[in-house]
């Protein structure tokens, strides 16, 4: 008798230990470039669509999160740290972190998805628009920027020449200024693109759009929108408005206005994908998601506007509701 309750007991402990190791939280990785509004939101987004896929924080999956600071030299190192830690997926946010941890993370098993990403074709990321790679995934924040032109055609009725500057280094910018340059004359725009590839040379770069721009347009790059407040400063001092692809430094009174898309959408793009890859499904087979229109709003500030010396279209202000102090 004594035999078959030990017998009983040991079952049960070895159940209970079982019932205990299936219930580990799965691991997480986070590998940000750096704090940012944008890059902030799309991290919360992200887990809010694990959460509401039936992936509980803290109970079913746990997070690592770490950044450097926007210093691509330091992304190998916590890549390398993320991994070491063993997790079950890594979210990669932005364009130069998640190519490092492409290669980094080769044939180790670990499946990335990445967001904030522009263009994952042209980053070689993906092999197209159709599929997913090996092993990797995910969601852009692709602007549509037909639209984005349509709405300067509103703010700034008089605006025939577009200006934006771009870092020739970063691949994202470079796959949206082609992007732009296509669609800006089927919108009755000429483009005019100046290159910066260093945050010291934002005041003298963005300077020479003076008298060769009407407007100039911020794309969602790495390098110049954690200096919007320089660019901003620059143009300014030029006489152009701005059109920005961040709607935070609008809320803010930095910048004249915005056509922003929503970063935690993006996210929560994100999230939906890796919560199909934690369930099973091949990263490979799900192509990368880009926000839909409706995931687009412009902000307009009233203060920035008469900074800049704007005045805000009243059908406009009337039409978008979306004009803030």
């Amino acid at each position: 008798m004594k035999k078959i309750l030990g017998g009983a007991l040991f079952a049960g402990a070895l159940v209970f230990g079982m019932g205990t190791a299936f219930a580990e939280p799965i691991k997480i990785g986070i590998a940000n470039f750096g704090e940012h509004p944008q890059l902030n939101a799309s991290i919360e987004g992200f887990k809010e669509a694990l959460t509401a896929a039936g992936f509980k924080e803290g109970t079913d999956v746990t997070y690592s999160v770490s950044h450097t600071n926007f210093d691509a030299s330091l992304v190998p190192q916590m890549i390398a740290k993320l991994q070491a830690e063993q997790p079950k997926l890594m979210l990669t946010v932005t364009t130069p972190v998640s190519q490092i941890a492409k290669k980094a993370l080769a044939g180790s098993g670990i499946p990335i998805v990445f967001t904030a990403v522009t263009d994952p074709v042209a980053a070689k990321l993906v092999p197209s628009w159709e599929a997913g790679d090996e092993g990797m995934t995910g969601s852009t924040d692709l602007q549509d920027i037909a639209a984005i032109m349509e709405f300067t055609h509103k703010l700034l009725p008089d605006a025939k020449r577009f200006g934006v500057p771009y870092n020739p280094g970063e691949a994202n910018d470079a796959a949206l200024v082609e992007k732009i340059k296509e669609i800006g004359p089927k919108a009755g725009f000429e483009v005019v693109t100046v290159g910066v590839d260093n945050v010291n040379d934002i005041q003298q770069r963005v300077a020479s759009f003076a008298g060769k721009a009407d407007v100039i347009y911020t794309p969602a790059s790495n390098l110049l929108q954690p200096a919007v407040p320089a660019v901003a400063a620059a143009a300014k001092q030029a006489g152009i408005p701005i059109v920005n692809s961040d709607d935070s430094a609008v809320k803010n009174g930095t910048v004249p206005a915005s056509f922003a898309v929503n970063y935690k959408q993006v996210g929560v793009n994100a999230g939906k994908i890796a919560a199909e890859i934690l369930k099973g499904k091949d990263p490979k087979t799900i192509p990368p998601v880009n926000p839909a229109y409706e995931d687009h709003a412009p902000t307009i500030s009233k203060k920035a506007a008469e900074a800049f010396g704007m005045t805000i279209p009243e059908d406009l202000a009337k039409s978008c509701n979306c004009v803030v102090e």
